[in-house]
């Protein structure tokens, strides 16, 4: 995309002179961050894509600068222009996707194009991480070590000592580094969750999540080879059980179990499974009582009038909660798409007079509120730290992630259990993990 009309890089503030808003790199050009894949638009409720068109918002709006877009392989990026200028530069005013540098080059495929990409940019930008799971610390410790602020896809990372490793860096260049996890945004998760706190200790929590099994197309490329079902979506609900504790308990026990038949055939024999559920055991601190857990996530789910089941329930020792994220009480009928259940709460592509107007959509919130830390971290107002329960950072997160390791550590055992280790009777931030002993 064209650079001569891009923000300059933002410079750091000197003498306490206060600098422009940050730049932007986006890593990553699939669904997520443009709205096409495998040469078209994708089948979903994101053919505009979510990051990219955010990000030029932001830009629009003065809070961001300079836009970059880091792929893999430079020659997309034409039909990727195409697209974009096709959804959204013809559609919304003011929004202009010819502004995005990107890297690398045209016509050039090079796995590491993310590390020149990452040095273009200025201390206190910021780099926005869409990519395979398998491929996030490398990129994200590439875009840390040149002191950007870092917001990445969950999950951030696949192992507990990956995830430490992000916190260290993290730590050693005092920048921000956030997991995007859109449903802490929500406003009836978060009221949920603060309603939550008043039920008492936990005692069981259930949740369904599901993709339909066509999604395993757009999939492809990384489906069963770089990450499984629980990483890509029982990482939402994990990290929001996690969330709603706030230290009152802690996972002890993980144990998962997997279903099989469907993907592998779609996926040319790759061996991956349909559906996996973690059945987990909290142990609440306050008293020693016991709740469990059980986190189900599904790529295998036939087309319904939602994209993505997305349901739960939550019950405390004094009261009970249920979500069903997927039904807000709105439908839509049309020749073309038939019935369906939408959430603009989520996300709203449809414009309004020609405008993008998404912006109190709590997919758009989660970008806006890293943009607007980075921020605030730059002009030394705020540091990394005073984010830590404020927005889900790498340094809040850990528990998640040890959760979602241990169960894919059980899958990988035929579903032996695996022990959560701590180093003290009260910590809540797993040290370890280790097959249980009967």
């Amino acid at each position: 995309m064209a650079t001569e009309d891009a923000e300059p890089p933002s410079k750091k503030a000197k003498n306490g002179e206060a600098r422009g808003p940050p730049g932007c790199l986006m890593m990553g050009t699939g669904e997520y961050t443009t709205g096409f894949v495998g040469g078209k638009a994708a089948d979903s409720d994101k053919s505009t894509g979510v990051v990219g068109l955010v990000c030029l918002d932001l830009r629009m709006r003065g809070k961001l600068g300079r836009l970059g877009m880091c792929g893999v392989n430079g020659k997309k990026f034409p039909a990727i222009r195409a697209h974009m200028k096709r959804v959204l530069g013809d559609v919304y005013e003011g929004i202009d996707p010819s502004v995005i540098e990107t890297f690398p080059e045209d016509g050039v495929v090079d796995p590491q194009s993310f590390r020149p990409a990452a040095g273009s940019f200025q201390p206190g930008d910021c780099a926005i991480i869409f990519t395979p799971d398998d491929t996030h610390l490398e990129i994200a410790l590439a875009c840390i070590e040149r002191g950007m602020h870092v917001l990445i896809t969950k999950p951030p990372v696949k192992t507990l000592e990956d995830h430490r490793t992000l916190m260290a860096a993290a730590a050693k260049h005092n920048v921000l580094v956030q997991i995007e996890v859109h449903k802490r945004f929500d406003p009836i998760y978060l009221d949920a969750c603060d309603r939550i706190q008043n039920l008492g200790p936990f005692s069981y929590f259930t949740s369904y999540m599901s993709q339909p099994k066509h999604q395993l197309e757009t999939f492809k490329a990384w489906a069963g080879k770089s990450s499984d079902i629980s990483y890509y979506l029982n990482s939402h609900h994990v990290d929001f059980h996690v969330w709603t504790q706030r230290g009152r308990s802690r996972p002890v026990t993980v144990t998962a179990l997997g279903s099989t038949g469907v993907a592998e055939k779609r996926l040319d024999g790759v061996k991956t499974e349909d559906t996996i559920t973690l059945t987990v055991q909290w142990q609440n601190l306050a008293d020693g009582s016991l709740g469990h857990a059980l986190y189900t996530s599904s790529w295998v789910a036939p087309k319904s009038d939602v994209h993505s089941q997305q349901r739960w329930f939550y019950m405390g020792q004094k009261g009970e909660v249920t979500v069903d994220q997927a039904h807000r009480g709105y439908t839509v009928a049309t020749d073309e798409a038939g019935f369906g259940n939408v959430n603009p709460l989520f996300w709203k592509p449809a414009p309004t007079n020609g405008r993008f107007t998404a912006q109190r959509c709590y997919g758009y919130i989660s970008f806006e509120s890293f943009v607007e830390a980075a921020h605030h971290i730059n002009l030394g107002k705020k540091s990394p730290a005073d984010f830590d329960h404020q927005l889900p950072t790498i340094h809040t997160t850990v528990a998640a992630t040890a959760i979602l390791e241990a169960g894919k550590r059980s899958l990988d055992a035929g579903g032996r259990p695996m022990q959560l280790t701590y180093d003290s009777e009260q910590s809540v931030v797993p040290s370890g993990i280790a097959p249980k002993d009967f």
